[in-house]
């Protein structure tokens, strides 16, 4: 847990217990980077302040996520902005947790994340039996590996996509063309309901736009007034 202000660590401290989780405290963004990279495939679960002393928050996020995509991470912070929030999400948040909260409610959200991270690697260990080059997903223009983790337009990469991002573009490209509302999304990527936090998808959708941009047309098509849907059927090959 990142946070400078030690009443919310010492008061989350026993709620971590509770749930039997081994914590480690950093109270500033340089120390919480330090900490981090002794070990950084040791972490299971980050929460971080956005407001810190010696580094922001959203610095802090940046680091950690060049140094790994897998851990998942919830961003603390008074901010209740659109723009703050989806700058979160940029910088690789999983999740945002606007202060104050419920403990309770932190707890629940680590639980989700921790499921659903759970699930992902029970589903790339399942994968380790198919080959590489085997693709779960293939449509006409689009390809994507759970193994690998690596999805395809065209057979091109789409680039540096973030645990959230894959997982939000498998979603929809295993029902082309059925179009998801925000709700759906969250409750099948998220894991959780976000109790109207719609912007969640809408953030990772703008950042999975882009990528998918880089390398050929967009796929990810907009249902106004429903939500969004898959949909390659119109693409042409050059």
């Amino acid at each position: 847990m990142i946070e400078d202000n030690k009443s919310v660590s010492e008061m989350m401290q026993m709620f971590f217990q509770k749930e039997g989780w081994d914590v480690s405290f950093a109270y500033d963004g340089i120390e919480a980077v330090n900490m981090f990279n002794e070990d950084p495939d040791s972490w299971d679960m980050i929460t971080l302040d956005l407001n810190l002393p010696k580094k922001d928050g959203m610095e802090v996020a940046k680091e950690i996520r060049s140094k790994s995509k897998a851990v998942p991470i919830i961003m603390l912070t008074a901010r209740d902005s659109d723009s703050d929030q989806v700058l979160g999400f940029e910088m690789g948040a999983d999740d945002y947790v606007t202060k104050p909260f419920s403990p309770i409610t932190l707890v629940a959200r680590i639980k989700a994340l921790q499921r659903r991270a759970h699930n992902e690697q029970q589903a790339a260990a399942d994968d380790e039996k198919s080959a590489d080059n085997e693709y779960q997903i293939a449509t006409k223009h689009f390809k994507l590996n759970t193994n690998t983790r690596e999805a395809y337009l065209d057979d091109k990469l789409i680039p540096d996509l973030t645990p959230k991002e894959f997982e939000l573009l498998k979603a929809l490209a295993q029902k082309p063309r059925q179009v998801f509302s925000r709700e759906q999304l969250l409750e099948l990527v998220w894991d959780y309901e976000y109790y109207g936090h719609e912007r969640t998808v809408d953030a990772h959708v703008k950042k999975l736009r882009q990528k998918i941009e880089r390398v050929g047309p967009q796929v990810i098509q907009t249902v106004w007034g429903v939500g969004y849907k898959f949909d390659d059927s119109e693409v042409d090959s050059k």
